[in-house]
């Protein structure tokens, strides 16, 4: 029989990635201490983040299932025990840095993450259902995901992302809920029950001030700001707090959500933002003789997007048309993304094809530091 050593378990436990920061918990101070018995037992005590943490069996299971892969382990106990202040504090510290008030990462001008604001004209048209189906297609494709629900009165995220899942709080940062790989915040997940959000102005911005500086996202490649219908108050905070934030506007076909949609796009004239690109929603049904039934007319999403192109003066593309399926729909209700739960539904490629249009985009370097030295050396 092999012979268990510390430095073997060490090794496994390296392997063991903490379910919400997503990174190895050797890295993260988590790992108390290993105990190895002659017999092979193995004794390993990991430190929590809170006592309240809601991935404490998740973290348990991992421990015990890197362990049992070591060659001649025995039986395995998982101690579980609670970081102090101090290793809280050094643990903020390792993922944020000691600034004194937390910063907007997405916001510095090194800053490699993608944002999107999703926004409508006006109520539904199906932003949400594309914000979350975007995430997940994107997630699935491997890239580093997040969603900030900034529809605050008209909250919908986390139900379409099929999470009930409180945060984590570590100190003064936050610890977001992953649901189908993708980090979700909500203000939903601060009420009780259906609690309705009462807030003038002021509020709100701090709130998404909080959102987007006290949460820990990590290395996001893609960060999808849900925003509620409309161009105000959290519109302007957004252009203000995330100003290199991409408009992607969200309508229907019909003529008069068309027509609401490009106020919602042309904003970007006064705030300095891009526009992304226009995705049509609803745009026709699929008959089972093969026809089409274009029940809220046809052309809307063109329109805005050729009228936006002449407004800002640059592009503005129509990025894709997303047929009615009573699958989406479903989906949604259900918690489960139809790009994960139907892939083959003509809604979901459609959703694909577009999240593939926003992820393989290229960044521009303007304003960006390259860190070359132009010192010239004798």
């Amino acid at each position: 029989m092999p012979v268990v050593t510390e430095s073997d378990v060490r090794g496994a436990l390296a392997k063991v990635i903490d379910p919400e920061i997503r990174k190895p918990i050797t890295e993260l101070g988590m790992v108390r201490d290993v105990r190895v018995g002659d017999d092979g037992t193995v004794d390993v005590g990991i430190y929590l983040t809170t006592a309240a943490c809601p991935m404490r069996t998740e973290i348990s299971d991992r421990v015990s299932r890197a362990i049992a892969d070591v060659p001649g382990a025995g039986a395995i106990t998982v101690e579980l025990d609670v970081m102090n202040d101090e290793q809280r504090t050094e643990l903020r510290k390792q993922l944020r840095g000691d600034a004194a008030e937390p910063v907007i990462p997405f916001a510095q001008p090194g800053s490699l993450t993608r944002v999107y604001a999703v926004a409508s004209g006006k109520g539904g048209v199906g932003k949400s259902s594309v914000t979350v189906n975007l995430a997940a297609a994107m997630a699935a494709r491997g890239l580093s995901v997040g969603v900030l629900d900034a529809d605050i009165y008209g909250h919908s995220v986390p139900r379409m992302l099929g999470t009930d899942q409180r945060p984590t709080q570590v100190e003064r940062m936050i610890m977001p809920p992953i649901s189908h790989e993708v980090k979700v915040i909500s203000i939903a997940m601060f009420t009780q029950g259906n609690t309705p959000v009462v807030w003038r102005g002021p509020m709100l911005h701090r709130a998404l001030q909080q959102f987007l500086a006290d949460v820990f996202w990590g290395d996001l490649d893609i960060l999808l700001l849900d925003l509620p219908p409309g161009t105000g108050d959290v519109a302007i905070s957004i252009a203000q707090l995330v100003p290199n934030a991409e408009i992607l506007v969200v309508t229907t076909p019909q003529p008069a959500a068309a027509e609401v949609a490009e106020r919602a796009g042309a904003i970007a004239l006064q705030t300095r933002q891009r526009i992304a690109g226009v995705v049509e929603n609803m745009s026709w049904l699929d008959l089972p003789d093969g026809s089409r039934m274009d029940l809220y007319g046809s052309g809307g999403g063109q329109d805005v997007a050729d009228r936006l192109t002449q407004a800002v003066g640059a592009n503005v593309p129509l990025l894709g048309q997303i047929p009615i399926t009573q699958e989406l729909r479903e989906a949604g209700d259900e918690g489960t993304p139809i790009v994960l739960s139907s892939p083959d539904n003509p809604a979901a490629q459609a959703l694909r094809d577009i999240a593939e249009k926003l992820a393989v985009r290229r960044r521009g370097l303007a304003g960006m530091s390259l860190g070359i030295d132009t010192t010239r050396h004798l």
